[in-house]
């Protein structure tokens, strides 16, 4: 504990008091000995600095609640199925960066439950690039966190509709094995039914 303490700047009792509080988690014990190990550092650094962006240790202690009841990356991901979108990989400081002020328990929770986040040791893993910065670009423009999930969470049984649909045509008219190969076509139909949607309702 001593040695894990020197390693993250805190003093014992701080250490102490964090285990109490349920910030870290238990180390593993052989015997008498008690062994801490990287994780447990990279925890001590990441409330580090979560407290100095302003988080009070009870909104810290939702936050590892959160990440902790998020789903394996393998999980999340699908390994094995196709995709076209790129995971990236971030220290829990470098998301709050991303999404200054927004990054609440609350947040947290949804994202997790939609999939967007996964846990990865210490680490967070969004599954795409491309909704990430999208999202951040929102929140940058005046749109709150929470108001960009709950349109994805809309977004996403219509997505899963339009998924479908086209799945059926293309596999009812096509031969097997060839839905996959031609789902640029089925994308860029939906991405110019969108923009004709946006230009009737922007010229309303």
């Amino acid at each position: 504990m001593e040695e894990l303490a020197k390693e993250a700047g805190i003093t014992v009792r701080t250490l102490r008091f964090y285990r109490e509080r349920g910030l870290i988690q238990p180390p593993r014990r052989e015997g008498r000995i008690a062994w801490y190990d990287e994780h447990h550092l990279a925890r001590l650094r990441t409330i580090a600095a979560l407290l100095e962006r302003g988080h009070t240790l009870n909104g810290i202690a939702d936050l590892a609640t959160a990440f902790e009841s998020g789903r394996d990356v393998g999980e999340v991901l699908g390994l094995g199925e196709p995709t076209e979108e790129t995971p990236v990989r971030l220290s829990p400081e470098e998301l709050a960066d991303y999404f200054e002020g927004e990054v609440t328990p609350e947040n947290l929770a949804a994202a997790l439950d939609l999939g967007y986040l996964a846990t990865d040791g210490d680490a967070v893993v969004h599954i795409s690039r491309r909704l990430l910065d999208v999202s951040a670009a929102l929140v940058r423009e005046g749109v709150p966190l929470a108001a960009v999930l709950d349109a994805a969470r809309r977004v996403r049984s219509h997505a899963d509709a339009l998924a479908d649909l086209f799945v059926e045509v293309l596999s009812a008219h096509t031969p097997e094995g060839e839905v996959e190969r031609l789902r640029p076509l089925a994308k860029s139909v939906v991405e110019a039914e969108l923009s004709m949607a946006l230009d009737r309702r922007l010229r309303r």
